[in-house]
């Protein structure tokens, strides 16, 4: 029976330095980049050998800016990677010359082992063991030595393991390890411990070795009576998923059709693939997921600005520039897709607001549905004013070739932003906006040009006329546009915003 480890998935809220920690200090390979098969809006990374073979594989969900999860039980809690045994004093040194977390080298079942930190605060730890690989990698570790799995049950939590075919090895105070044909897996108690919360540095999910489909199918037989198992064709293998007595999420994945199913050997992790299932949806995805560079390609590192945001870049950028404000609800990646069919060779800055409302995420309080919170508008427009002069200081942008887009909540919030803050926004598109403001300011408003489109049976457009005159009043040339549909924004809305904007591009 074929065993060990198939590969070993994390969360990561930063996808730039997930990507320099894995590929550029440990120097695995990246081989694939794929939209999620759970969830096509969430980029996937998967890490490995040369050939991205079983058993040496590392694969990140990217939650952009998400929150560290908790480490508790019913979790992965550390991966391990073996390295030479000799080569723990260079790792040592590498550490300190990256500024990578670390603790001192010690002795775990007789094998010298170095913890490091990944940006995330999840646990790598480098065990001096000699491993093989198919395709090794020139100074990065050969392969994945094993996991620690958090349990309050580690009787059961053992028996579970074994059934992936492994068996009781050495044991040391709260620790079992459970041994394989190729690697190992450490059974840790820590009863009284809180559960596990998902988050970044939180492992997800460790995945165990199957030869074919054959055995994940007879394996969820065998676990008829265990509990709910899930079984899912992810293109480069077929899985099932099962939790064990303890809550840690198992896989139970095929060796093949392998990382090579849909790319060349010498150019995996080059191209960003979707899954079969969003093939209808992928330039709009591709404008969504988070980009990112490889070790020696050129990057833009991320300003420390006041509100989380996010980058598209065109493979031919022309000098414009669109910030995208969302709707409630929204992120910063939600409008990235229309805004790239209004202007395919604009860099998108997709912003997220910064207040939420029963998990939502919005761009000033409400008092009530129908109150908005006057101090808060005020506050919030004071901060997005300094994460313009930041943005267009820190990345260079062309002030002269920027142009605003709100939509629904984000366009109320842009609106007010224009009122508050005069030349802040030169050209603003407003999309199913209204008045957000009790008591306007007298601005000058000579130098700004907005286009307000409104749904006419969108249930709100009865507020309209109230926020195009306040704009017209101060001065600002508005252009006023009404479509034949409702709240939510359609093909019509990106053809007349893409007139709109070339126009006036042209115009200054």
């Amino acid at each position: 029976m074929m065993s060990g480890i198939h590969h070993v998935t994390g969360i990561t809220a930063n996808v730039q330095a997930n990507v320099d920690f894995y590929v550029g200090f440990l120097g695995l390979r990246l081989v694939k980049q794929t939209g999620g098969f759970a969830d096509a809006e969430q980029l996937h990374l998967i890490y490995g050998d040369g050939l991205g073979s079983p058993g040496s594989l590392l694969t990140f969900l990217v939650w952009e800016a998400a929150g560290r999860g908790r480490t508790g039980i019913g979790q992965v809690s550390e991966v391990t990677l073996a390295v030479p045994p000799a080569s723990i004093g260079d790792w040592l040194t590498k550490a300190l010359t990256a500024n990578v977390p670390f603790e001192s080298p010690s002795r775990e079942f007789d094998e010298t082992v170095l913890r490091l930190k990944d940006p995330d605060g999840l646990i790598v730890k480098l065990a001096g063991v000699d491993m093989m690989t198919p395709a090794p990698l020139p100074n990065a570790p050969a392969r994945l030595r094993g996991v620690t799995l958090l349990t309050d049950r580690p009787l059961e939590t053992a028996g579970f393991v074994a059934r992936f075919g492994y068996r009781n090895g050495a044991r040391a105070e709260h620790t079992q390890r459970l041994v394989s044909d190729t690697d190992i897996v450490d059974v840790r108690e820590v009863s009284g411990f809180l559960p596990s919360v998902p988050g970044a540095g939180v492992p997800d999910h460790v995945a165990f070795r199957a030869p074919d489909a054959d055995a994940v199918r007879d394996m969820r037989l065998l676990l008829i009576d265990h509990g709910p198992t899930e079984v899912h064709d992810r293109k480069y293998f077929l899985s099932l998923y099962v939790r064990d007595p303890a809550g840690i999420l198992l896989e139970y994945a095929t060796d093949g059709p392998g990382m090579t199913v849909d790319e060349e050997a010498g150019a995996l992790g080059s191209t960003l693939f979707m899954p079969p299932r969003a093939a209808d949806r992928a330039e709009d995805l591709k404008a969504m997921l988070p980009q990112f560079a490889l070790p020696g390609e050129e990057r833009f590192p991320v300003r420390d600005l006041p509100f989380i945001h996010r980058f598209n870049r065109p493979k031919e950028p022309d000098g414009t520039t669109l910030v995208l404000l969302h709707g409630t609800g929204g992120s910063e990646a939600d409008l990235m897709p229309i805004a790239r069919r209004i202007a395919p060779r604009a860099t998108l800055i997709g912003v997220r607001g910064r207040a939420t409302e029963e998990g939502s995420n919005r761009w000033f309080r409400r008092v009530d549905a129908a109150t908005f919170d006057q101090a808060d508008i005020r506050s919030e427009a004071e901060a997005f004013e300094a994460f313009v002069d930041g943005a267009i200081a820190g990345y260079g942008i062309d002030a002269g070739r920027l142009t605003f887009l709100g939509y629904s909540n984000g366009a109320n919030f842009l609106a007010a932003v224009i009122q508050l803050h005069p030349g802040l926004v030169r050209r603003g598109i407003l999309l199913r906006a209204i008045q957000a403001l009790e008591n306007p300011p007298a601005a000058d408003l000579s130098d700004t040009s907005v286009l307000l489109i409104e749904g006419r049976d969108d249930p709100y457009t009865a507020h309209v006329p109230a926020l195009t005159d306040a704009l017209a009043s101060c001065g600002a040339r508005v252009d006023f546009q009404q479509l034949s549909a409702d709240h939510e924004l359609t093909a019509a809305d990106a053809i007349a915003s893409a007139d709109w904007i070339l126009r006036n591009l042209v115009a200054t």
